[in-house]
């Protein structure tokens, strides 16, 4: 599939983003090393990190994720083929949005990775402690110092963001460009009813995590047993998604699934690749062949029948 353009910020990326959050936690130094590969292989393009992944790790304490993908820059000589994208403001060593934390998260984060330039450089969360004129003004020098290409913002509300964007315009300063928000087919409202119009007004482009919903939408939970085959977090997500709404989504994606000869969860990812205003969904993977698999979503062409009655299961 053609590139999409990340906001204004000229940056142009595959449908599809990989995020980094499992690199140092779930996959290990060689298992990293050969997805990363394997995403360039396949033209995903946008490798989405934080400096705080994967401090919950047991032995972690952050800054894993961005030290492995700089290793491999550094060996593979692939810098030119992936847009880095990363983040500050959740980390306890460098937490917050003050103009001295972002300077020194990002020369850390740049460190980290080995590389002279954050492509996007992204506000993990909102800090109402600190005035947007001044994070934003903190952003504005790293650009201009040439240590960032792009800014945006993740987790923020509706309000913040549109504050944010005013405040840019109102000052002259670089504006985000893109929202990291939550987003998917079991997860529509808290985006759609207000973000969503902000963004698509503004233009901005939209990298939504939790794409899969934690795995329900690849539809590995189907039943309590499922939960008790899996993890603490597999428990977790049943009890949060398999209800009624949750079963009657899954039995549309099975459907168009099952028309398209496809798996449930590349028709999840293709129903968001389709969504207007998505620039990509980002997806995790622990195994080429599970990122081969979200991969081919990019190519999924859903008709509008099938779009309609993957809407109609999710309403509500």
């Amino acid at each position: 599939m053609p590139e999409r353009e990340l906001g204004h910020s000229g940056l142009r990326i595959s449908p599809l983003a990989f995020g980094g959050n499992v690199f140092g936690w779930s996959a290990d130094e060689a298992t990293s090393y050969a997805l990363l590969d394997e995403c360039v292989a396949l033209g995903i393009d946008l490798i989405d990190t934080a400096d705080v992944y994967s401090a919950w790790a047991e032995g972690n304490t952050g800054g894993e994720s961005e030290t492995l993908i700089g290793k491999w820059l550094q060996r593979s000589g692939k810098r030119q083929a992936v847009t880095i994208a990363t983040k500050v403001a959740k980390w306890s060593q460098r937490p917050g949005l003050s103009p001295a934390n972002i300077q020194a998260a990002c020369d850390d984060s740049l460190r980290r990775l080995g590389t002279d330039v954050i492509d996007l450089y992204q506000a993990h969360e909102d800090d109402p402690s600190v005035p947007l004129e001044d994070t934003l003004g903190a952003f504005s020098r790293l650009i201009e110092q040439g240590k960032v290409r792009a800014i945006g913002a993740s987790n923020y509300t509706a309000p913040r963001l549109a504050e944010a964007l005013e405040v840019s315009r109102r000052h002259g300063l670089p504006r985000y460009e893109t929202l990291q928000p939550p987003y998917n087919l079991v997860d529509r409202a808290g985006y759609e009813r207000e973000l969503e119009p902000l963004v698509r007004a503004h233009g901005l482009g939209v990298i939504g995590y939790y794409a899969l919903a934690s795995g329900f939408l690849s539809g590995k939970y189907r039943s309590e047993a499922d939960a008790a085959k899996s993890s603490a977090r597999g428990a977790q997500v049943v009890k949060q998604y398999l209800n009624p709404r949750g079963k009657r989504i899954l039995g549309a994606l099975d459907d168009v699934a099952c028309r398209h000869a496809a798996t449930v969860a590349q028709v999840a990812l293709a129903w968001l690749i389709a969504r207007p205003g998505i620039t990509a969904p980002i997806v995790s993977a622990t195994s080429l062949a599970q990122l081969r698999e979200l991969a081919a979503a990019r190519t999924l062409l859903l008709s509008k029948t099938d779009i309609a009655a993957l809407d109609g299961a999710s309403a509500g």
